[in-house]
């Protein structure tokens, strides 16, 4: 009877099968995922991680979508509506919001961690490029989300983006009439569209282009980035805003993170096109270049000091920028417009500074850092072994209590305030905080499992110090220098055997004398005192 091994298919089981084999023929096997069976560095995963949270904000947005409302006179209402009357209205939009900072915030971490790796040296020019690119897009996505709310910072930041386009040369005004229309009645709807429609098929375009054949799907590290969106959006909730008003002045807004530094050129007052347009254009080309600019032949950041110099350089004006961009002067007595005007003598003379100094000093400390590498492989090789440890002195493990006392304040404070607000959103950080225990058994059970491969050898057996016993003589006798036993001919005893062929033969040992001129013949009662006489 034969016997059939393979596997019985049910109903759902053979349209699976039928359903993989339609899709096998389709791209989107082209694309192939691979599950970590041990923990790698999450760098490794902050492109999959900006592409799932691509994923969580398409699916919030159009759950958003059933009730915003891209009016002039009603956007505004319909988000409120969101907040207070559709159930986990409130929570949806916490979580766009919040997953809409952190793909901006991954998008800009795994641009720099490509640049610092090297990675776009492995003939992936052209992955670099619409990397860039996509971050760009990115930011626009983000732009034009949260000014389709129409409150007061909107409408900053929608001033902002008209007087920008209206600056560029020739083009300018029919750019600004595409994007915005004629105005404020327009505006709500064109943005809205680009937001949903336009810029997300320009964001997919280009990811079909960027993300490579291997993508990496990591379980525990979804769970995590989900948990920490969700534990964001339950300790800093959202604010709405103030509804836009022409006939109420603006109060003191900024726009958001990832624009201020920008924000903090254009209120030098100098030319919109060239604080606004033309420097973060020179700073998107040059980024832009990075590959065919680097000719160096290795790929660590020690081996490239001038690219890695250029890097850190960048960063420091990244972050000095937006950090002058969020600070207003409080003196409320100054009239609000002198107030958001940073002197531009002051604003340059630290930016023309500052790059030259950074750029040189950390130029500097990568070539001290490499000699001090040579020299301390030179004195490893020669001098004694000896092994690299980490020693805080009490100061600084005081120090770092310090901060983490004091972070654990602020959270608290954070907590506090989402209470007191009447803590809509509790379910988020529940949430959260169970997909990120997930996330870390998850992570444990991995390591047990790679562990559990990877089981060290058996002890060896221990060795018996006793001595081989000798082969009885009845069985068999053990021929001098060979392995193997002889067996006696048949009819022959080992007593007969031995007496015709003796295994050792007696040999007579010779006796022999002192020559002591004593003889045997002689006197046997002289004594050895006798021979000292003459």
């Amino acid at each position: 009877m034969a016997v059939s091994l393979e596997p019985r298919r049910n109903g759902v089981v053979e349209f699976l099968y039928w359903l993989w084999e339609g899709v096998d023929r389709t791209i989107f096997t082209a694309i192939k995922f691979s599950f970590p069976a041990r923990f790698v560095s999450p760098f490794g995963f902050l492109g999959m991680l900006t592409f799932i949270v691509f994923i969580i904000l398409g699916i919030s947005g159009a759950l958003l979508m059933f009730y915003y409302q891209p009016i002039l006179d009603r956007a505004w209402d319909s988000v409120q509506f969101i907040n207070d009357e559709v159930p986990f209205g409130f929570h949806i939009r916490n979580i766009h919001y919040h997953g809409s900072n952190a793909m901006v915030l991954l998008a800009v971490l795994h641009m720099y961690y490509q640049y610092f790796s090297g990675r776009y040296k492995i003939r992936n020019e052209v992955l670099w490029m619409t990397g860039v690119i996509l971050g760009v897009v990115t930011i626009l996505e983000a732009f034009t989300g949260y000014d389709v709310i129409f409150s007061e910072r909107a409408e900053l930041a929608i001033s902002i983006a008209a007087s920008l386009t209206t600056s560029i040369p020739i083009a300018g005004p029919v750019i600004r009439d595409a994007a915005l229309g004629s105005g404020f009645s327009d505006f709500v709807l064109r943005f809205y569209a680009q937001h949903v429609f336009l810029l997300p098929i320009v964001m997919l375009g280009l990811m079909a282009v960027h993300f490579p054949r291997f993508l990496v799907f990591d379980v525990p590290m979804v769970m995590a980035i989900g948990g920490a969106i969700l534990i964001t959006g339950g300790v800093f909730p959202i604010d709405l805003g103030f509804k836009f008003e022409p006939t109420v002045p603006p109060g003191v807004t900024v726009p958001e993170w990832y624009l201020t530094g920008i924000y903090a050129f254009m209120r030098t007052q100098y030319d919109k096109f060239v604080t606004g347009l033309l420097w973060p254009l020179i700073f998107i080309i040059s980024f832009v270049l990075i590959p065919f600019i680097d000719r160096y032949k290795k790929f660590s950041w020690r081996e490239r000091p001038i690219i890695t110099a250029f890097g850190i350089t960048s960063l420091a004006q990244i972050m000095v920028t937006t950090y002058w961009g969020f600070y207003i002067s409080p003196d409320i007595s100054i009239p609000l417009v002198e107030r958001l005007v940073i002197d531009p003598v002051f604003f340059y003379s630290v930016m023309i500074l500052l790059v030259p100094m950074s750029f040189g000093f950390t130029y500097m400390m990568i070539k001290l850092a490499n000699e001090a590498e040579r020299k301390s492989k030179l004195a490893k090789s020669t001098g004694p072994k000896k092994v690299a440890t980490l020693n805080l002195s009490e100061k600084w493990i005081n120090w770092l209590l310090v901060a983490l006392l004091a972070f654990q304040v602020f959270l608290n404070i954070a907590a506090y305030n989402a209470a007191i607000t009447g803590m809509n959103n509790i379910s988020l950080f529940f949430i959260g905080l169970i997909l990120m225990v997930f996330a870390g058994f998850f992570h444990i059970y991995r390591y047990g499992m790679s562990e559990q491969k990877n089981a060290p050898p058996p002890p060896p057996a221990p060795v018996s110090d006793e001595k081989p016993k000798l082969s009885e003589p009845e069985e068999s006798f053990q021929l001098e220098g060979s392995g193997e036993s002889a067996k006696l001919p048949e009819g022959e005893t080992a007593a007969e055997k031995s007496e015709e062929k003796p295994i050792a033969p007696e040999v007579s040992t010779p006796k022999t004398q002192a020559d002591l001129g004593v003889g045997t013949d002689n006197n046997p009662n002289l004594g050895t005192g006798d021979l000292n006489k003459p």
